[in-house]
């Protein structure tokens, strides 16, 4: 496959096979992530990585708080001030998930949402319907694997920068051995289930997860909302 077909036919993986992905394959997606480019050559991220039975723990840890706070944040004022005082479910990953978007970005995330709920059906009313896609998220859509993408403190916007190349790397190449990827900014917004599983690095913050194993037959799976046109500018 030439480069624009691999880059064109790669999807964001909402739902995947339970099938383990072989030590093997693993090991050469993080070889080739390896060779990313980066500021100086600093690699300033740190990737932790969860199967088995240390997924299944953080996963519980994640769904725990999801369930927490969505009845609170989609409540009325008196709901979300019961989840500002009492703080059960409140997001305490290193960066904030849920912010305003600017007008521009806004109208791109809206079209986005909305294409993605028309084609899973879910209607502007369907309260449930949302939740369970939500909570889709923290479950990792089923996969094997979940990776948790760390940027350090103090190479600031130059991390995350270096970090997002390293992502999509990754993601490139899982694509071309047959496996899909899903990067979550979801999974950022809470970030004690992974310190609690997982031994991280203290100058290091949660800035994006990743869901990784063998797409299924699902046709989610081919949701795609296309791409806008682009303007040279000259």
């Amino acid at each position: 496959m030439d480069f624009s077909s691999l880059n064109k036919s790669r999807r964001s993986i909402r739902d995947f096979k339970p099938n383990q992905v072989p030590e093997s394959v693993l090991k050469q997606i993080l070889e080739d992530a390896l060779w990313s480019p980066s500021w100086s050559n600093t690699h300033p991220y740190y990737l932790a990585i969860a199967q088995g039975d240390t997924l299944e723990l953080i996963k519980n840890d994640y769904l725990k708080l999801f369930d927490q706070a969505w009845p609170l944040m989609n409540g009325n004022w008196l709901k979300k001030l019961q989840l500002l005082i009492f703080r059960k479910g409140w997001p305490d990953g290193d960066f904030r998930t849920i912010f305003k978007y600017p007008h521009t970005l806004q109208k791109r995330r809206v079209k986005t949402g909305k294409a993605l709920y028309e084609f899973l059906g879910i209607t502007r009313d369907d309260k449930e319907g949302k939740e369970k896609a939500w909570r889709q998220n923290f479950e990792f859509f089923g996969a094997p694997v979940a990776m948790f993408l760390f940027v350090h403190k103090d190479l600031k916007a130059y991390a995350a920068l270096d970090a997002g190349i390293f992502l999509q790397t990754i993601m490139l190449s899982a694509h071309c051995l047959g496996l899909g990827t899903c990067a979550q900014g979801a999974l950022a917004t809470w970030a004690s289930p992974v310190r609690n599983h997982l031994e991280i690095p203290k100058d290091f913050k949660l800035i994006v997860g990743l869901s990784l194993g063998y797409p299924s037959d699902n046709p989610v799976n081919t949701f795609n909302v296309g791409r806008d046109d682009l303007d040279l500018g000259f």
